[in-house]
């Protein structure tokens, strides 16, 4: 009897309380799924720094230089990771005028587990947004490493990546996905980072590559990748992280998630068909550096347009990426001499400038599949005028950083040094033993 009067004043209890617990369920915007998605997220894309890049730029150096690829990727993620929470945050995602934000999310200042949500990731914790912005502030500069590979400081690149991040990538990153005002122009288009990632570091890669210099023995002496099969398992790591890269930029786990998911996977696959059939044709043999740098190509084209674009959008933003980014880097590249010892510029920078267009185009619904409600002809004015800034403002500022850097610590390593790689000299060890 005792037992049942229990149960049944338990059981009046939590009719009881409900309402309340009802009420509170629905005051909190978390959305759990949407905070998995994103979690997920986060780690696609540091997977995508290391070990995706640090694997693909290593196999495609020379022997002597590999530690030294895997050293910059892996100290970039720490060290940009830091400046991140120091002020990087805070001067992309806080404040509402200027061209960069403020301090006050300096170190998370005030952002705990319960904080309230950001209004345009209404449904994750603002922790899961820094957390998730965090790894495109650290893969940016990155990217850019890839073309004066073999021949740099390994001070300087420190040292350079962090000024150019706080002072390129922080204001377009301000201006195209926080304020939505980048230097006047209004409603540009960029899911996930053509402008604010690809264009701004494949510009850098261009000057950084121009000013200090080709390579000893470029372009005369072969300088043959050394380990492809790192390389394409690099690439190929790439490829997987860009669903959380592109995906992950909807903020939500949700239809425009998969098809944004969706279309990445199509403008990968239609590059790296391109891209291999322009080599079959041409050299009567399909490469497979080619077909890797292929999907690169068309991964990074995909990047700004990929939340506008339906599968049609994406074939053609792919294909066209991949003879586009294959004459940058075949034709461009040996007629100007420039040593872009990776192909950033022809992959990222190009790639980038590509998409960032094209999705005036391919987005709208004038065009089949696309998801946009925009006119072709204007919106194609902004993004065009989008890219021109964002080159301007990377190539300006890279050439002063540069310029500075070299008159104060230098940028390059002397030729002895170079000779005998940046494994031993910069960091005293090597990747391959003798007997190897």
């Amino acid at each position: 009897m005792k037992n049942r009067l229990r149960s049944r004043c338990a059981l009046f209890g939590l009719l009881c309380l409900a309402p309340s617990l009802a009420h509170a369920a629905e005051a909190s915007p978390i959305n759990s799924g949407d905070t998995a998605w994103m979690l997920v997220s986060t780690a696609l894309v540091l997977f995508m720094m290391i070990p995706g890049l640090s694997l693909f730029y290593a196999g495609l150096v020379r022997a002597k230089n590999t530690l030294s690829l895997f050293m910059q990727c892996y100290a970039l993620t720490a060290v940009m990771s830091l400046v991140w929470l120091a002020c990087g945050y805070s001067l992309s995602f806080s404040g509402d005028s200027g061209i960069i934000g403020n301090l006050n999310l300096a170190f998370l200042n005030g952002v705990g587990p319960d904080a309230a949500p950001r209004t345009d990731a209404p449904t994750i914790p603002v922790l899961v947004h820094f957390a998730y912005q965090m790894m495109f502030f650290l893969i940016t500069p990155g990217l850019f490493i890839g073309a004066f590979a073999e021949r740099m400081k390994f001070s300087a690149i420190l040292l350079f990546s962090v000024l150019w991040s706080l002072i390129v990538y922080v204001p377009c990153c301000y201006g195209v996905w926080h304020r939505l005002n980048f230097f006047g122009l209004t409603n540009v288009i960029d899911l996930a980072g053509g402008i604010v990632v690809h264009i701004t570091a494949g510009i850098a890669a261009l000057v950084a590559c121009i000013m200090i210099g080709p390579r000893r023995g470029f372009p005369t002496s072969p300088m043959i990748p050394h380990n492809l099969p790192y390389a394409v398992i690099g690439a190929g790591m790439l490829w997987v992280g860009w669903f959380g890269f592109n995906g992950g930029s909807q903020l939500a786990a949700n239809g425009n998630a998969a098809m944004t998911l969706v279309v990445t996977h199509i403008s990968a696959s239609a590059a790296s068909v391109v891209w291999m059939s322009i080599e079959w044709i041409r050299n009567k043999r399909p490469s497979v550096l080619g077909i890797a740098t292929g999907s690169i190509a068309g991964l990074a084209a995909i990047t700004p347009a990929s939340g506008k674009v339906g599968p049609i959008g994406a074939l053609c933003i792919g294909s066209i990426s991949a003879m586009v980014c294959w004459m940058a880097c075949a034709k461009l590249k040996p007629k100007f001499k420039y040593d872009d010892s990776l192909d950033v510029f022809g992959v990222h920078g190009v790639g980038g400038i590509i998409g960032t267009i094209l999705v005036a185009v391919c987005g709208s619904k004038q065009f089949p599949g696309g998801l946009g409600d925009y006119e072709i002809a204007p919106q194609l004015q902004t993004q065009v005028m989008a890219a021109i800034y964002t080159a301007i403002l990377s190539a300006v500022v890279s050439v002063i950083l540069l310029k500075a850097i070299d008159a104060v610590i230098g940028l390059r390593v002397s030729d002895q040094l170079e000779r005998e790689g940046l494994d031993l000299s910069e960091h005293g060890e090597k990747a391959y033993n003798e007997e190897n």
